[in-house]
């Protein structure tokens, strides 16, 4: 599995909005064949900060996405939308996505 960890800081302006600017890039990457989540977070410390947790089956699911004609879109929207250039962690893990924690399970 590719796993991809991503970090936007956003232009104020567009903070707000942001969930609303990436939908449709966020709706065609979950609906392609080889992903396996995208998921978006706002930071509770910083409200211009957004993260973005993407995984793939494999290598090839990863280079469609980057191939793919949403993704350049997407990454023209993005350009107007962030304050700096985004930080990224992009690794490849064994497994096809969550696996459940063994340390905590709720209380009967």
């Amino acid at each position: 599995m590719i796993f991809i960890a991503v970090r936007f800081d956003v232009r104020p302006e567009h903070s707000d909005n942001w969930l609303a600017l990436v939908d449709d890039f966020t709706r065609a990457t979950r609906s392609e064949p080889g992903n396996l989540f995208y998921d978006w977070s706002r930071s509770v410390d910083d409200p211009n900060k957004y993260t973005l947790l993407e995984a793939f089956t494999d290598a090839e699911a990863g280079a469609a996405h980057v191939a793919s004609e949403h993704f350049k879109a997407g990454m023209e929207t993005l350009a107007g939308a962030i304050a700096t250039t985004p930080e990224i962690i992009h690794v490849e893990v064994p497994g096809q996505g969550w696996s459940a924690m063994a340390e905590l399970s709720p209380r009967d």
